[in-house]
């Protein structure tokens, strides 16, 4: 931006100010003056917010009745608290398939292979065009895709989703065929193509898929190694887990980001551990914290990470998110359903970041 003074405070001062206010109080104080109203297409301050943005992950929930008729999203977040927000403005009763950076994938409950991208802060939102392709919705068993993935890039404001899942020609028996299709938002097209795959995967490996390095990541159902997508050559393949992780019985192991790194979460009975991908080409794995999980044992068996910082882990419950600070060692509970009819608060749980990311 060009050097200029507001007020009574350097520009970079109110820059670094207006780069930690919610994105609907920011777009609120545009009317205060034309510099302000120009911030949120200004490059530079784009910048600004989306890197103070990724320094505080927050938690998306999904909380519906046992039936699946009502439910309302919220937002928790470290430092405000807890907040609701509203998918209404796509018309359309949809599903959180994927998160990243700020974007959302949806996809219609009604209409199968009908996706949405959005920014549900800025509520814009793009209806992605129905691929020629009828694999999209002729994926095996269910119609529905097995991993859905999206993949923002924040430098260059463009965005990728990923339909992939195994086929089944009518007639015949599924041969390993795994259809994949990627959308690209530079050119507003879909692409394919197609490998063998035998790998199966849990309700929560398909919801945890981390965008790091250009690649799409997921942890297969087996919990043997993490599926990489490459999407610069439309290539897939597998990467290690930490050596020194344990597989045994009682052992349970999640894919999470950790300040823009691939990082693996395992639960045991007593003890949460955290590595980290900090050399991404040689695949080289930390060990970055062994946490406790005494204090909250009656919790364990059905605790599942979420999101995470080098600060704080967000975890969830079947009715609890709570929030572990790694620097204190303390735990703290953020958010509670008091109904008993809901469904877990894990199975719809998603990491979230609030950012100025056009997806029009």
């Amino acid at each position: 931006m060009n050097s200029q003074r507001c007020g009574y405070f350097p520009d970079e001062v109110v820059l670094q100010i207006l780069s930690r206010l919610p994105i609907k109080s920011l777009f609120r104080s545009r009317t205060v003056c034309k510099l302000w109203y120009r911030l949120v297409s200004d490059k530079y301050f784009i910048h600004l917010y989306n890197e103070a943005s990724a320094k505080n992950p927050m938690l998306l929930v999904e909380v519906s009745d046992s039936l699946g008729s009502r439910s309302n999203l919220i937002v928790v977040d470290n430092r405000r608290g807890v907040s609701e927000f509203s998918l209404d403005f796509l018309k359309d009763r949809v599903k959180v398939r994927a998160s990243c950076n700020g974007l959302l994938c949806c996809s219609s409950i009604p209409d199968k292979g009908v996706y949405y991208v959005c920014n549900p802060m800025t509520r814009e939102f793009k209806l992605l065009p129905k691929s020629r392709e009828r694999h999209v919705t002729r994926f095996y068993p269910d119609g529905e895709a097995t991993l859905v993935g999206l993949a923002c890039n924040l430098s260059t404001q463009k965005f990728n989703v990923v339909l992939a899942g195994y086929h089944r020609t009518f007639g015949h028996r599924p041969d390993g065929t795994f259809i994949c299709m990627v959308y690209d938002s530079e050119s507003n097209k879909w692409r394919k193509f197609v490998s063998f795959q035998d790998d199966q995967f849990t309700h929560m490996n398909k919801n945890q898929v981390v965008y790091a390095n250009g690649a799409l990541h997921w942890l297969t159902g087996s919990c043997s190694c993490i599926l990489v997508l490459d999407l610069d050559y439309d290539i897939w393949r597998k990467m290690s887990l930490p050596e020194k992780v344990s597989c045994g019985s009682g052992n349970r192991f999640y894919l999470l980001e950790s300040d823009g790194c691939l990082s693996v979460v395992q639960i045991s009975d007593a003890w949460m551990r955290i590595w980290v991908l900090r050399e991404y080409e040689r695949e080289e794995w930390h060990l970055v914290d062994t946490v406790s999980l005494r204090c909250i044992k009656g919790l364990v068996p059905g605790i599942f990470p979420i999101c995470q910082t080098g600060e704080y882990v967000f975890l969830a419950t079947h009715k609890q998110i709570l929030v572990f600070y790694r620097k204190t060692r303390v735990w703290k509970e953020m958010y509670s359903v008091k109904n008993s009819s809901t469904l877990p608060l894990w199975y719809s749980a998603h990491a979230f970041r609030s950012t100025i990311f056009s997806c029009r």
